[in-house]
Formats: C-alpha cells, sequence, structure tokens
C-alpha cells in the first residue's frame, strides 16, 4: 500500500467498505426470502416485505445526496453501515416478533444504508479523481465498482442460503453484523474526513438537479429500472416455480448466477463500447445500446404466447438481456458521474439514483400485481414499452463524443 497514491488507497477503502456492505445486502435479502418462505408466505407477500426497501430507497438517494455535500461522503458511508447493523440486529429476534409491519420496518432501515452507501461510493469516485483525469479512466473506475458490486450482491445470494442451512437465520444475522462493526471501524481509522464535502451549505433547493442532461438521464434510468424489475422481482422467481417446476433452491441458485454474469459484463462494458478505441459513452451510445434491449422482452413473450418450450426462451431471453441491459446499466452509471460538476457531485448522483430508486419501486409493485392478473406474457410487453420509453428519452442526451484521453 505504501507505494500507491493517496486517491488510489482511499478507492480501495470506499470499495472495501462497499464490497462488504453488498454481500450482507445480498445475503440478507436471500435470508428474509427463504426464511419466510419457510414461514409459509407466498412470494407476493414476500416481496412486499421489500416495499419499503425500495420505497426508502427514492427518499434516501433523494437526501442522501444533500447530506453528502453537507456531512461528507464519508460520514454518509459510515451511518449506512451503521443502520445496516440495526436492521440486522432488529431481524435477529425470536420468530414470534417477526410480524409483517416489523420487518417492513427493518428492511426500511436496510433500504436507507443500502442507498447511502451506493451514492456514497459512486460519489466518491468522482471526487477522488484528479480534475484533469482522462474520461476513459473515469469510466474504468466506475464499470469496476459498479461491476463488482453486482457480482458480489450475487455472491452474498448464495452465502445466505448457505448461512441458513448451516447456523440458522438469528445466528446468520448476528454473524454479519458483527463482520460489519470491524468494517465501520476500519473505515472511519482509514478514509479520510470531509471527502466530498461541499464549501458551500447545500440547500434544500439543491436537491433537484438544474442540469438538463442529468435531469433527461434520471428519467431515462427511471424506466430503464423499471423495465428490468417489472418482471425480475416478483413474476420470474413465481413463474419459475409454479409454470416451470423448478426448486426454491434452483430459482435462488439460477437468480445468484445471473446477478454475478451481470456484474461481469457490468465490469467489461469499456471494452464492448469501444474503449480500447478511445471512446467513451455519449447520448449517442446510450440510445445505441438501449434500442436492442427493448426488442427482447418481445423475443421472450411472443412465443411464449404461441406456447413454445417456456424453459428454453425465458432462460435465453433472460441471458440476453443480462448482456445488453448490464451494458446499458453502466454506460448510465459512467454518464452522470461524466455531466455532475465535482462540487457537490453528491447531489446530482443522489437525484439519478433516486430515479433510479423510484423505477425499482415501480417496477417491483407492478410485478406483483400484473403477473398476478395478467401473466409474465404481460410483464414482458409492459418491460418493452418501458424500454421504448429509455430509448425516446434518451434522444435528448448530449451527443458531442467525450475524449477518453
Amino acid at each position: 500500500m505504501s507505494g500507491l497514491s493517496q486517491s488510489l488507497k482511499q478507492y480501495l477503502v470506499v470499495t472495501g467498505t462497499y464490497w462488504a456492505f453488498t454481500i450482507t445486502d445480498g445475503a440478507l435479502r436471500m435470508l428474509v426470502v427463504l426464511y419466510f418462505y419457510q414461514l409459509g408466505y407466498s412470494a407476493l407477500e414476500i416481496a412486499m416485505l421489500f416495499l419499503l426497501y425500495e420505497f426508502f430507497g427514492v427518499v434516501t438517494n433523494l437526501f442522501g445526496g444533500w447530506l453528502g455535500a453537507r456531512l461528507g461522503l464519508n460520514r454518509t458511508m459510515h451511518i449506512g453501515v451503521l443502520l445496516q447493523v440495526v436492521a440486522l440486529v432488529m431481524l435477529a429476534v425470536d420468530a414470534s416478533w417477526l410480524s409483517v409491519p416489523y420487518v417492513m420496518a427493518a428492511q426500511a432501515l436496510s433500504g436507507i444504508a443500502k442507498d447511502l452507501n451506493k451514492m456514497s461510493a459512486k460519489s466518491a469516485i468522482k471526487f477522488l479523481l484528479p480534475a484533469q483525469a482522462q474520461q476513459g479512466a473515469l469510466y474504468k473506475w466506475v464499470a469496476i465498482l459498479t461491476g463488482s458490486k453486482n457480482a458480489l450482491k450475487g455472491f452474498g445470494f448464495f452465502l445466505g442460503a448457505a448461512l441458513l442451512s448451516w447456523i440458522g437465520f438469528q445466528a446468520s444475522l448476528l454473524s454479519m453484523g458483527a463482520v460489519l462493526v470491524v468494517v465501520f471501524i476500519l473505515s472511519v481509522l482509514l478514509l479520510q474526513d470531509e471527502m466530498g464535502k461541499t464549501q458551500y451549505k447545500a440547500k434544500f433547493k439543491h436537491l433537484f438537479s438544474k442540469s438538463r442532461a442529468i435531469n433527461i438521464l434520471s428519467a431515462a434510468r427511471l424506466f430503464l429500472f423499471g423495465a428490468r424489475d417489472v418482471w425480475f422481482v416478483v413474476a420470474l422467481p413465481v413463474y419459475f416455480q409454479v409454470s416451470l417446476g423448478w426448486s426454491h433452491t434452483q430459482v435462488g441458485t439460477f437468480m445468484a448466477l445471473w446477478i454475478i454474469g451481470y456484474g461481469f459484463v457490468q465490469g467489461i462494458a469499456p471494452k464492448l463500447t469501444g474503449l480500447k478505441q478511445g471512446k467513451v459513452p455519449d447520448g449517442t451510445t446510450a440510445l445505441a445500446w438501449v434500442l436492442p434491449l427493448f426488442l427482447i422482452p418481445l423475443l421472450i413473450a411472443v412465443p411464449l404466447f404461441f406456447g413454445l418450450n417456456a424453459e428454453w426462451v425465458v432462460v435465453g431471453g433472460l441471458l440476453l438481456f443480462g448482456v445488453f441491459f448490464a451494458v446499458n446499466s453502466s454506460v448510465h452509471s459512467f454518464l452522470i458521474l461524466a455531466y455532475s460538476k465535482e462540487e457537490g457531485v453528491s447531489l446530482d448522483v443522489g437525484f439519478y439514483y433516486m430515479a433510479n430508486a423510484m423505477g425499482r419501486l415501480i417496477g417491483t409493485v407492478l410485478s406483483g400485481l400484473v403477473y398476478q392478473y395478467a401473466g409474465l406474457e404481460a410483464c414482458l410487453l409492459i418491460s418493452s414499452a418501458f424500454l421504448l420509453a429509455t430509448a425516446l428519452i434518451s434522444i435528448g442526451l448530449p451527443k458531442h463524443q467525450l475524449k477518453a484521453h
């Protein structure tokens, strides 16, 4: 470590804290899904346990950027880790305490923690890179952080299932909480004070971005993530179990592998979008990658409607969807930092991820409702409509090609 620059050392601390948090976040989601499934909850009821988790993601991203600008990104990251510890301890009680409102409240804290942590980590990249840094370097750093996060979240799915089998629900939660306490202490000792804190006092009126490019990108992000979650969150796992006869373990394993693969593609997105040729994404790139993605849900829905082999169609379509969705997500994650100014970057990033969380919330609710009343094909059609909206909105993004060097 002694031979590394101060910025790189700080980046490694931020990334390490984010990785540790992400593993517990994925493990907690799988623990809740499997444990409450054992208690007799339906898939839709389990999905509703995450409703406040997603809702407070919207609120946290909106106000978290403001907190980051006023308190510093190191403090908002630390607050996120501590809130996750509290959420884990809240759930590590006797099963008789675990009513739906109680679990939803604990999940709400976890949702706040997750988005404080994510906003802080992604904003920190912009701050840690020197002002004259190449756009290509920014793109690679963002891709590595975003891709590794999703791969580790998939690993967290495996870990949650394994811990539940090995040591049980309560012991799993307490073990993860203890690990996060150690991570918190190390992060406090190693992370520099007031990282990302603005020289001016950010006011509530600064919560909403005044940048046209960021507003357009945020709207596109809302529909992009709504398009994924409208069939991925509830409809797909239930379809695998009810229509294809998969076991709960098979569903969890496949979803975990999908997320790990999705994270890997995010990590190599700079290569796929031409960074080696000196190209970094702009509005044209965002539009070009969302157009083929728009077609994929249709290509899954039509064969299902005509009764073709559902397992091959859905699994193959989901894998193809994952590749294109991962590149779209990685391009967006770069553009928000490229469009943001270093002074108050957390405000722009917070607003953008607020739109991301709103898309996830809308997608989660629609996923349960639409699947229950109209089936997976209807969810896929809505997904395609959302992606068409993403493409239309993306037409308004700045088209000038940013330079990698």
